[in-house]
């Protein structure tokens, strides 16, 4: 790990900074640290302190410990040097303290109010107060903040512009902001500025650098009569990609993701009806170095040649040096140094060390390292000696391959070639030997080998070794992958097969089961071997390293490495993202919209600004979806002015004198920045000026203005708008909502009621005549017993109903009963209640003993009359269902043709109401050997009997 840029805030210099600096190595590493080039001494540096590698400092000075550091790690084979990281700190001073003059100007000029930056370091941002806090102007087609000098502009001077102006400063890496002292915008009275064509007082530099991958700003901003409008071009002509995005009417352009496509010239016109001027310059294209040929570690005999030779590119070219052990080799007799490549000749063991090669611009510098070994020692046959057991059958050519491939080569061997066979090295250093043994026998030959494949992850193969050999000879197969004997028991292989067949089966085969297949065959003569690749495709795996370079307020750049593609190229890759506002990860647009598999960097748009988001990268291939990256560091965009307006506006209703006013409120992620709040803006119909109050609660939802002076019912404009500490958001749409009203002050008369059963009193009254107040409806409220209020119910009907009918009533009871009339204040007046007693219930018994007969579709029903108790109410007749009302306990009546069962009930009527049904009683259709027709009920076998008697006594006649 090697250390990072820090940019502190000066507020925090009582807390410790650390350099992180790690490094792999054999004996454990040693590190020393230098700043701006001189090596610091920590044995008389009290507030420097090292953790492993680690620099830490401790009560922190702006003035000491700014600067550039670099880590160096070294052992006894060598030393290395990281990258340079700086250290800086940021800070923002206050404005001095002076009143500012009064600028004055005539209706229809242009001006420019300085904001004076006071000094500072670190990115700053500007923002204008228009009068008082949290009035921020707003930026349109007349008024601009440039960013770049924090000036306000406006091209023509209105009436509404007067008043005093506050210049607002904020630190983005402290998060401070410093007001400046109020400039007051007064109108002179010598007369109104005339039209004059546009003079641009915003423009961008000749010559722009521009870093590759970066977000690049350009503003342009014009004074003039009538105000100008602003256009940009490009001097090629070429239209603008869609990821250019025009800000604040055109005074700013924005371009993400820069790139070499994107360098060139580009104009900024601002025209109105008197003329036009352009500004023009070009945005220069660069980029730090980046590594495309590195070396790798070696290992070379004394006396040899080392040639390294590494590579970058980068904008413009990046130069080269080399380093050994963190020090500057120069070309000498020996070393020849240029142009990234290093060469060493007649290697000595003293070249043996760390070396470095750095590719350097004016924008970055970076570092690769590789070790040298140079060997000197006697020949060594180890790991190299003559196979004690060479087969081979006569006829062909044996190859005897030993230390630094010392062959001896005998062409038509026959069995007489079988022998002993030595081999002999020496150096100055000395000697060394090796012995193998030659045989020559009848050849083992495959009959079928394994072939390279291709295959997905999750399925099973066979790879296949036959053979034929000489029947004399023992043999065995062995299977090998990627160099390492399969041994027995791992679960996913499986040797089949006899003495001539030693297939290896791969049951669910794994990404990590691709490679290379060996089918080795021994016998007791002679090896052979035969190989097949085997490619396991798969998706991809996860992305590592995934990193957020960038922010905006809108965009984050984000770069990640590649993982393995499994087999099958990745395609694109895709980027999620979650908040603290969303509910799992969630897809993200990009630029490029589609990131093509050799991507390894895109910029995410459409963000929300001020939120904290967490990103991570999935790659896709043939295969499909691998899994995803590891998760970027929590990373916040920056604030904005916000872009919502709250929703749902309206209100109404409350106490006498109030106007209520509601909103919906901005959900947190879009709030776009601190000190979020609303502007609640409101006035009266026929009233010009608005009356504007701010809430700082960002959860607030409802505002109340009370004025003893507000008429009932009155209506008003209503609009609501947002602010945070980077200015004013929109307003919502204006609506028209009413002040609160006074309850009516009439009472309805006429009220009369009527019991209509044991459950239901009808209550009517006279409409209210025309009344100041508005009537919406009228509230019938009952109770039992003054003794009793849980018994107290209401009902409420619209204004244009003068009757309802009131149910659910206990039977037999007396109800007291008023009548009022409501609106959204209340009710109003009512008269003295008058009572009710509702009817008796009635009967609680069910008609019983129901018995029938029928003939043909004619039924006839008789059952037991039902007798009212004393507080019951009497019985006036009866209902059989479904629409036949007898007043005794007979009745006759016609049943319907057709095949469906029809089901009968019996009810007694009353005043109180209906009575209890009867038990259904069920009749279906019976068919006789004759034809005809008869019919049955699922009724008692009384019953039954008398219908089957009737159907018989009918067939006989």
């Amino acid at each position: 790990m090697e250390p990072g840029d820090l940019f502190i805030p000066v507020h925090s210099i009582e807390e410790e900074a650390t350099l992180t600096c790690d490094a792999k190595g054999t004996p454990a590493p040693q590190y020393r640290w230098s700043l701006n080039g001189t090596l610091i001494n920590l044995s008389l540096d009290r507030r420097r302190r090292l953790s492993g590698g680690n620099l830490i400092i401790s009560s922190l000075d702006r003035y000491q410990d700014v600067g550039i550091y670099q880590c160096m790690a070294y052992n006894t084979v060598g030393a290395i040097l990281s990258r340079r990281a700086s250290l800086q700190f940021a800070y923002l001073d206050h404005f001095k303290v002076h009143t500012r003059s009064a600028v004055s100007v005539r209706e229809g000029q242009g001006v420019v109010l300085l904001c004076g930056t006071p000094t500072s370091s670190g990115d700053l941002t500007y923002a204008w107060v228009f009068n008082e806090y949290p009035y921020f102007v707003q930026q349109d087609n007349r008024r601009f903040v440039s960013q770049q000098t924090g000036n306000l502009y406006i091209s023509k001077v209105e009436p509404s512009d007067v008043g005093n102006y506050t210049c607002v400063v904020i630190n983005s890496i402290t998060k401070g902001n410093v007001h400046s002292s109020p400039t007051s915008l007064n109108l002179r009275t010598d007369g109104i500025m005339g039209e004059y064509e546009p003079k641009i007082e915003v423009h961008f530099s000749d010559n722009v650098p521009a870093a590759k991958g970066t977000t690049v700003t350009l503003e342009c901003f014009a004074l003039g009569n009538p105000v100008p409008e602003i256009t940009w071009r490009r001097a090629n002509g070429i239209p603008f990609p869609s990821k250019v995005k025009m800000k604040y009417s055109n005074a700013v352009m924005e371009i993400p993701s820069f790139q070499q496509d994107d360098a060139g010239g580009y104009e900024c016109v601002a025209e109105n009806k008197m003329g036009k001027n352009t500004a023009a310059g070009r945005l220069a294209f660069y980029a730090k170095p980046q590594w495309i040929q590195t070396m790798k570690d070696a290992a070379l005999a004394i006396e040899e040649r080392l040639n390294w030779e590494c590579r970058a590119n980068g904008k413009p070219k990046p130069s080269y040096t080399w380093l050994k052990n963190g020090q500057q080799l120069l070309s000498d007799d020996r070393t020849h140094v240029e142009d990234g490549v290093l060469s060493v000749s007649m290697l000595t063991l003293t070249d043996a060390g760390m070396y470095q090669c750095v590719a350097e611009n004016k924008h970055g510098v970076i570092y690769f390292a590789a070790e040298l070994m140079v060997l000197a020692s006697p020949p060594d046959f180890t790991g190299n000696v003559l196979r004690s057991l060479l087969k081979a059958k006569a006829g062909t050519t044996v190859t005897l391959e030993s230390w630094r491939r010392v062959n001896i080569l005998d062409l038509a061997i026959t069995k007489s070639d079988a022998g002993s066979y030595t081999c002999f090295a020496r150096n100055r250093f000395g000697m060394s030997s090796t012995t193998g043994r030659l045989l020559v026998t009848d050849p083992t030959r495959f009959i079928q080998g394994p072939v390279d494949m291709e295959i997905i992850v999750g399925e099973s193969i066979v790879l296949p070794c036959q053979i034929t050999s000489d029947p004399v000879l023992d043999v065995s197969f062995s299977w090998a992958f990627n160099g390492q004997l399969i041994a027995k028991g791992d679960g996913h292989f499986e040797l089949v097969g006899g003495r001539t067949a030693g297939d290896l089966m791969i049951r669910n085969i794994q990404l990590y089961h691709s490679g290379k297949y060996i089918c080795v065959v021994d016998t007791d003569v002679e090896s052979l071997s035969a190989v097949a690749v085997l490619i396991v495709k798969g998706a991809p795996s996860p992305p590592d390293s995934v990193t957020v370079e960038e922010v905006t307020d809108s965009t984050a750049q984000l770069a990640w490495s590649p993982g393995r593609d499994n087999g099958s190229p990745i395609t694109n890759y895709l980027i999620q993202t979650r908040t603290p506002f969303t509910v799992g990860w969630q897809r993200v647009n990009t630029v490029p919209e589609i990131i093509s598999g050799n991507t390894l960097t895109a910029t995410v748009v459409d963000l929300n600004a001020w939120v904290e988001y967490e990103f991570r990268v999935l790659a896709k291939n043939s295969v499909g979806v691998g899994e995803p990256s590891p998760i970027s560091v929590k990373t916040r965009t920056e604030d904005a002015v916000p872009d919502v307006a709250p929703g749902d506006v309206g209100g109404g209703g409350g106490s006498r004198s109030e106007l209520v006013i509601t909103w919906e409120p901005v959900p947190e992620e879009l709030q776009n920045g601190e000190s979020f709040g609303y502007i609640i803006a409101f006035r009266a119909f026929g009233e010009v000026s608005w009356i504007h109050v701010a809430t700082s609660a960002p959860g607030a939802s409802r505002y109340v203005y009370r004025n003893d002076s507000i008429a009932p019912f009155s209506p008003f404009h209503v609009k609501v708008g947002t602010y945070n500490s980077k200015g004013q958001g929109p307003f919502s749409p204006v609506v028209t909502i009413y002040s609160a009203e006074t309850e009516p002050s009439g009472m309805p008369v006429g009220v009369w009621a009527r019991s209509v059963s044991a459950s239901e009193i009808e209550v009517n009254w006279q409409a209210l005549s025309i009344t100041p107040e508005r009537v919406l409806g009228y509230e019938v409220v009952y109770w039992e017993d003054d003794t009793k209020p849980e018994t107290m119910g209401k009902v409420r009907v619209p204004w244009n109903q003068t009757s309802v009918t009131v149910s659910g009533l206990a039977g037999n009871s007396q109800y007291f009963l008023t009548v009022s009339a409501f609106n959204t204040a209340g009710t109003g007046p009512f008269l003295p209640a008058i009572n009710v007693t509702t009817k008796k219930p009635p009967p609680a018994q069910p008609p019983l003993n129901v018995e029938w007969t029928l003939i043909g579709s004619q039924l006839s029903l008789y059952w037991e009359p039902v007798v009212a108790m004393e507080s019951e109410s009497e019985v006036k007749g009866y209902q059989v269902s479904p629409s036949f009302a007898p007043s005794n306990s007979t009745a006759e009546l016609t049943l319907p043709e057709g095949d469906d069962d029809y089901i009968i009930r019996i009810q007694t009527t009353s005043e109180g109401g209906l009575g209890p049904a009867s038990d259904p009683i069920r009749i279906h259709k019976l068919s006789n050997a004759r034809g005809s027709r008869a019919w049955s009920a699922d009724v008692s076998p009384v019953s039954l009997f008398l219908a089957m008697l009737m159907s018989t006594f009918r067939s006989t006649l």
